[in-house]
């Protein structure tokens, strides 16, 4: 197969010589030109002078003293100048969308060359375009039909709005280009048409070759007339018969629309009956179209499509193009080990990178999460920014401050506090103290000033990473520009307008890949395939609204109006797009094409009409074929854990009381919660207490105030009733009531209980944190209930306080299968243990248990209800709790309980603002006053599970009711597949 380029290359060797020095290759884009210097170079065998290769891009701005200025700048003029036209308020980031869509608008205008006068003439005044002498009937046609859309019937205020609007579009326009050209800048359209209009531009080179063209808008056909007409031009036309050629007065295909125009009016350099070169539709080819459920399942099959035949054998001669190139990620995981080299033409999206979310997270520290005035940071700014990769490039003393943090939380964060050596004064810098500007210069200067610290910071620690390089890099030189825009006045926004902008400028960047072009497996998107031919390709996500891509008229012109003006229209780019396609595929020889038949919210799971087109119009036998991954058919379902040797090591290690002499005799060994966990699930059980596998809790975490809410109360509970007790533990009506008349008390010992669970200062030593809006919001909670605590309370007074966060703990002897028999020790810690004579009962005591949630609906029938593992949902865990600690305060002789009536109750703060309110457990309805009536059975059963939890014949089974597993931290561990 000889190819395009080669065929050029030829011809220009045979034609020039060797000495190309005064020849200019103008190529649509860079990449082509890398692959003709080596056929040059081939085919000559020998140095020779090789010509200058540039873009017809280049060609254009290399004549004109002006300069296209950068995208944001463009913009950022369009909105001054939109603003003074208009009298409009528009912020910029709520402009820069549209505006872009209007300079789009300005840019197609001037490359087609048309009267911006005439395309945004007032509609409302139709007598200007009286004369249309020079429109030809479809112009005239086209423009009448879009004017009846606005017939004098249709008087809305959309309308008005938008012909207003409309109106002033060519004031915009005029005074837009002015203010550019007074600055010595254009944007690209303009720049082309300043270059063809002006007779006097002399063209430097002798002779230019225009190579691989399709579609050519009005400048560049003047700029190629022009040069034609002096002789200094040569056109070389990359194309096929297939879709050139016509069967009457109808073209076969529309991807051949640009160039059998082209070819009339620039002809070709090189022989159009050359069968060789533009005949390969005519020859045989081996085509397969795949269809795929996922676009990951197309990247994976790529690395067997490149293990067949000499796919990876023959380098640059294979292709694998992305029609969509997001797959990128999945493209390269998915290589095999075979690929020594490749070289990847599309760009990894800066947005994956860590360096957009660092700037991110710094504009996040400087704006939201600085409190103005107070010198002080919010944690979560603070964890975002010290948590990040990066930051540790700028200071060692971030991981420091981190883990201090996780010691003792603190919410609010001193300035003082953070900065600890240079890095942490630059990361933590009061911007507003910075030197000059408006705020966003400050804040840009410093980003930029934190991005070098960083880059800095990495070369010290010898991080040699190319894409952590490469996307600082691109960081760094986005918020410079934005610096520079700001600091020259071009650029006029907020901060938070600043952060949209920066958001969307990343979203639209991408990181190079470097590497030798024309070595190795070729990956590429659709655009970057122009002129560049290959023996194998395997086309990725070729899905209509990929191939085509997307194509839309976004457009303030109506698409009637630039239809009649010669504009860029919806028909223009499927054109374009069909020639992209038949071109990658007209000299390939093996080809293999890849769509998702799956339907999803983004794609219809259509082939591409193109597909469609070469399987009707083609005449090629194309194989069809589907990629599927079968999936096994098992259910996944979590095995139980034996019981051999070494896990009943491991649970007597936990729970054999002569074996943990580290447990003072008060401590219990097994707990109620234990309990409960293993009757809730007997895995979750086994990886808690046994493997020790333990959810550790980050103390930053946002959910660590849910999580700790219970304890903040109980600890408060406790602070507060232990000053209202007397010295015999009584605590009277009287002080309840002056408790609850005031409110100093009880927030003395919420803040005590926040300072202590939550801030981890024990003993009252140092200064409690301010609080942030949600712990101000749960501390009013917690003090509503513990006032709602005090009401329910004073109806018992006076009582008396036996014990508050008691340990309790007996021992209990545990025989497994009659074979092993050892001592373990059951218990827990009270919340609260009293004593209180009432109208019902002479006196009892009460082992209460405080619950923070709501009370069940439906009480239990019986004790053994309570040890039925399906009762869990129903709050069985809460009585089983109870019954066991009121059991063990029956057996308690430090309680000295034996003599009195020992009462379970749970006391539900929020079920409890009415008046007849009894926290006493009810089993069936009916008051457990005592203990004693219910010990046996309870003894019993729990005798019965503990025997089975330490029974070696009876396995740790996984429950079955799978709704458990939902927010288990051991899910994962037992649905591995």
């Amino acid at each position: 197969m000889k190819t395009f380029l080669e065929s050029v290359a030829s011809d220009i060797i045979s034609k020039y010589g060797q000495d190309l020095s005064r020849i200019a290759v103008v190529f649509p884009n860079k990449r082509a030109s890398l692959f003709l210097d080596t056929h040059l170079a081939a085919i000559a065998g020998k140095p020779i002078w090789s010509p200058s290769y540039i873009t017809i891009s280049d060609l254009f701005r290399s004549h004109c003293d002006l300069t296209v200025a950068d995208p944001i700048k463009q913009v950022c003029d369009l909105h001054k100048t939109f603003t003074e036209i208009t009298g409009s308020a528009e912020t910029l980031d709520h402009f820069y969308g549209w505006g872009q869509i209007l300079l789009a608008d300005f840019d197609d205008i001037d490359k087609n060359m048309a009267d911006a006068s005439k395309v945004f003439a007032n509609v409302a005044d139709l007598h200007e375009l009286d004369d249309i002498s020079y429109l030809t009937e479809e112009q005239i046609e086209a423009i009448r039909k879009f004017f009846s859309n606005f017939s004098a019937d249709q008087d809305t205020e959309l309308k008005r709005q938008f012909l207003q609007l409309w109106s002033r579009f060519y004031d915009i326009y005029t005074a837009y280009n002015k203010r550019l050209a007074s600055q010595g800048l254009a944007y690209e359209g303009a720049l082309y048409r300043k270059v063809v209009e002006d007779e006097s531009v002399e063209y430097s080179f002798d002779h230019y070759l225009f190579v691989g063209f399709n579609v050519l808008q009005e400048v560049e056909q003047r700029l190629f007339t022009r040069l034609a007409k002096e002789g200094k031009a040569s056109f070389y036309w990359d194309f096929d018969n297939y879709y050139t050629g016509r069967t009457g007065n109808r073209l076969n295909n529309e991807a051949g629309h640009y160039v059998s125009q082209y070819l009339k009016l620039f002809p070709n350099a090189l022989d159009n009956s050359d069968a060789g070169l533009y005949d390969n539709f005519s020859k045989p080819k081996n085509i397969t179209f795949i269809s795929s459920p996922t676009e990951n399942a197309q990247a994976r099959y790529a690395t067997t499509w490149l293990r067949t035949g000499n796919r990876i054998a023959d380098g640059r001669q294979t292709a694998v193009v992305m029609c969509d190139e997001a797959l990128l990620k999945s493209v390269i995981h998915n290589l095999p080990d075979e690929v020594s080299e490749a070289n990847i033409t599309t760009g990894y999206p800066l947005s994956q990178s860590p360096a957009g979310s660092f700037v991110e997270a710094l504009i996040e520290l400087q704006t939201a999460g600085y409190i103005t005035g107070r010198e002080q940071y919010r944690l979560k700014a603070v964890r975002n920014v010290l948590s990040h990769p990066y930051a540790a490039y700028m200071s060692p003393e971030a991981g420091k401050i981190l883990n201090d943090l996780r010691q003792m939380p603190r919410y609010y964060l001193d300035r003082q506090y953070l900065c600890t050596d240079k890095g942490m004064q630059l990361l933590f810098c009061n911007i507003d103290k910075r030197s000059g500007g408006s705020l966003t210069a400050k804040l840009t200067g410093w980003l930029a000033d934190v991005l070098r610290a960083t880059a800095t910071g990495s070369n010290s620690a010898d991080n040699k990473d190319p894409l952590f390089q490469e996307a600082l890099f691109k960081t760094y030189t986005i918020i410079n520009r934005l610096d520079a825009l700001i600091n020259s006045g071009d650029l006029v926004i907020d901060t938070p307008t600043l952060q949209r902008l920066f958001n969307q400028l990343v979203k639209s960047t991408s990181i190079p890949f470097h590497g030798e072009p024309a070595i190795g497996l070729q990956i590429m998107g659709v655009l970057e395939t122009r002129n560049i031919d290959f023996r194998h390709v395997l086309l990725l996500s070729c899905n209509d609204g990929n191939m085509p891509k997307g194509v839309n008229d976004t457009s303030f012109i109506p698409y009637s109006i630039r239809k009649a003006y010669g504009l860029t229209t919806i028909d223009n780019k499927v054109a374009i797009y069909s020639y992209y396609f038949y071109r990658l595929l007209q000299r390939t020889e093996d080809i293999t094409i890849m769509y998702n038949d799956s339907a999803t919210t983004t794609s219809t799971g259509e082939m591409s009409r193109f597909m469609l087109q070469l399987m009707v119009e083609s005449g090629f036998n194309i194989k069809r074929e589907k990629v599927y991954f079968p999936l096994k058919s098992y259910e996944c379902k979590p095995e139980p854990v034996e019981k051999d040797l070494t896990v009943m090591q491991a649970l007597l290690a936990r729970f054999d009381a002569s074996r943990r002499p580290d447990v003072p005799l008060e401590r219990p060994l097994l707990t109620p919660s234990a309990i409960n966990r293993y009757m809730r699930c007997q895995l979750s059980f086994y990886y808690n207490y046994v493997a020790g596998l333990f959810q550790q809790d980050d103390p930053l975490d946002e959910d660590m105030m849910s999580r700790n809410f219970g304890n903040i109360f109980h600890h408060a509970a406790e602070t507060l009733y232990r000053q209202m007790m007397d010295a015999d533990n009584n605590v009277s009506a009287e002080v309840i009531k002056n408790v609850l008349k005031g409110r100093v008390l009880i927030e003395r010992a919420v803040d005590d209980a926040f300072s202590y669970e939550l801030f981890k200062i024990k003993d009252n030593k140092g200064r409690r944190p301010d609080y942030d809006g949600l712990q101000l919001i749960n501390r009013e909670v917690i003090i509503t209930y513990l006032r709602r605590l005090l009401e329910i309370d004073l109806r018992n007074a006076p009582f008396t306080i036996c014990g508050l966060e008691v340990d309790v703990a007996q021992p209990m002897e545990v025989r497994c299968d009659d074979t092993l028999i050892f001592n373990t020790r059951i218990g827990g810690r009270i919340d609260r243990i009293d004593y209180i004579r009432d109208n019902n009962y002479s006196g009892r005591m009460r082992v209460v248990d405080y619950k923070t949630g709501r009370r069940p609906k439906a009480p239990l029938k019986d004790v053994e209800e309570i040890f039925l593992p399906e009762n869990i949902e129903k709050h069985s865990d809460y009585y089983l709790q109870t019954f066991v600690y009121a059991l063990l305060v029956r057996l308690s002789k430090s309680l000295n309980a034996k003599q009195s009536a020992v009462s379970p109750a749970l006391l539900f703060i929020q079920n409890a603002s009415a008046d007849d309110y009894d926290p006493t457990l009810c089993l069936d309805k009916t008051p457990v006053t005592d203990i004693r009536d219910y010990a046996g059975t309870t003894r019993e059963r729990i005798h019965d599970i503990v025997n089975e939890i330490f029974s070696p014949s009876h396995p740790f089974m996984p429950t079955e009711k799978n709704e458990r597993c939902s927010g288990c931290p051991y899910y994962q561990i037992c649905y591995k597949a």
